[in-house]
């Protein structure tokens, strides 16, 4: 079986981490597995790079060519590349100005042939992202042939593919009835001007004449897909949770974690994982801060620590509480040893698909706190708690022998801090919940399954296709 996954990049957080780790296990298993990316950052050999100029004009591939030349020479190489970039394509630079999204990627045509070995199915994840200046990577506009031609797997990670531009919008559902008038130009992936319906058109149009398998690791954005511009698109669809490495993610020495990464033995540590969480819109870095201040209020006699992987800042105190940065790191070891210096994971989001931390958590036998939005309640199994019955949301009660933490209301600080005080003035009720969520993560979220339940799939979509062919 030769699978071709399609990915913004080939290493980083979220949907790019999920399409790695999926190419990596095809890989081990003996199979022909291939990562085609708007931009490559490592040098595996079965990673390849979209072209940004196959298939455009002899004066535009000079003139990119040119753009990297001067991006390794000129002082101030990002202004000067980007002009000529501009020259070399300048519908982008009038796409960008007006607001359209920019679909002008012509090697997206090519990627079947990037490889040495015909794929037998395509699967896609984050078909968004700028690589260069202003550019996109994919062009949407490519996937009624492609799906035409061979089996396309479509994983949403968020619901860029059918909104006007936004990759989450929060409480606006203008995204079912045709964008426009959008309440908030800004959100990521940004534009400069109100082009929303027109790009929310332009994508049904594209989807109209589209064939794909659908896949969400998520009921609640699966819910939402089925009730866009996606509908007529999908072929067939599941739900396919995302999974987390349990050989690296598993329970592990508290004291010894500590004094590996420099953490005090006898603090109160408080662990949030996310990519630059202070700038992050889609988090709650104003609620996760009130939080924590309001717990280090509370235990007067105890110090406690936020730790916030993910950004670089100086250190922050926040009244009685100390929030210390550490920046992104790719190695899954030194990640895990973070969750095993917890007490307690804490995830304040204004919206989130599935995220991967919450799973990582759970199988390092970590309690969570987190916001209940999005497909965080499927994650997290929250604990009934009498005490706290006015302030926690109560989405599913679970018993204290299935509760994996507690799911709280989005924006509720004083909420965050009532649970998580709940679980640091239980020893036995975190430990108890620690071990739930590390047998409801071997059940639920190991990477193994998402793995199996891929290629399963892919087993039954090629054999129709296949079958299909002969027809």
């Amino acid at each position: 079986m030769t699978i071709v996954q399609v990915s913004t990049f080939e290493r980083g957080g979220g949907a790019a981490w999920v399409a790695w780790r999926l190419f990596s296990e095809y890989r081990q298993r003996g199979l022909n597995s291939y990562l085609a990316v708007g931009k490559k950052l490592t040098g595996d050999p079965d990673v390849r790079e979209i072209s940004s100029v196959a298939g455009s004009t002899v004066w535009s591939r000079w003139l990119t060519s040119l753009a990297t030349a001067v991006d390794a020479r000129v002082e101030n190489p990002r202004a000067f590349g980007r002009a000529l970039r501009h020259l070399a394509a300048p519908s982008h630079w009038i796409h960008g100005q007006l607001g359209i999204e920019d679909f002008g990627s012509p090697g997206t045509a090519h990627i079947p042939d990037m490889f040495p070995r015909r794929p037998d199915v395509i699967h896609c994840h984050n078909l968004h992202g700028q690589v260069t200046g202003a550019c996109g990577y994919f062009d949407l506009r490519a996937l009624p042939s492609l799906s035409r031609r061979f089996p396309v797997i479509l994983t949403l990670h968020d619901a860029w593919p059918f909104t006007g531009h936004c990759a989450h919008s929060f409480a606006c559902e203008r995204w079912r009835t045709g964008c426009g008038r959008c309440p908030d130009l800004t959100i990521y992936p940004a534009i400069r001007r109100d082009a929303t319906a027109q790009n929310w058109r332009r994508k049904q149009e594209i989807y109209r004449e589209s064939s794909l398998f659908l896949a969400t690791p998520s009921q609640w954005l699966m819910e939402e897909a089925k009730h866009s511009i996606l509908a007529p698109a999908i072929r067939e669809a599941r739900v396919i949770p995302n999974g987390v490495d349990l050989a690296v993610f598993k329970p592990g020495d508290r004291s010894h974690a500590r004094r590996s990464i420099g953490l005090p033995l006898d603090a109160i540590v408080l662990l949030s994982a996310s990519v630059g969480i202070r700038g992050n819109v889609f988090k709650d870095y104003a609620t996760l801060k009130r939080a924590v201040h309001l717990v280090a209020e509370a235990v007067p006699e105890r110090q406690v620590v936020l730790v916030a992987l993910g950004d670089e800042a100086p250190t922050e105190q926040v009244g009685r509480a100390t929030i210390r940065f550490v920046p992104h790191t790719l190695d899954a070891a030194v990640v895990a040893t973070y969750y095993h210096a917890a007490d307690v994971y804490v995830h304040a989001a204004k919206v989130d698909t599935f995220p991967n931390t919450v799973l990582e958590a759970l199988a390092c036998g970590v309690p969570v706190v987190a916001s209940s939005v999005g497909g965080i309640p499927e994650q997290v199994k929250s604990l009934h708690h009498p005490a706290l019955a006015d302030t926690v949301d109560p989405y599913q009660a679970y018993g204290p022998d299935e509760a994996t933490g507690f799911l709280v209301t989005a924006g509720d600080a004083r909420a965050f801090a009532n649970a998580v005080r709940a679980l640091l003035d239980n020893q036995e009720l975190r430990a108890r919940l620690g071990e739930n969520g590390v047998r409801d993560a071997c059940g639920r979220f190991d990477l193994e399954g998402q793995v199996t339940s891929y290629l399963s799939w892919y087993e039954r979509i090629i054999e129709d296709h296949q079958a299909k062919e002969r027809m």
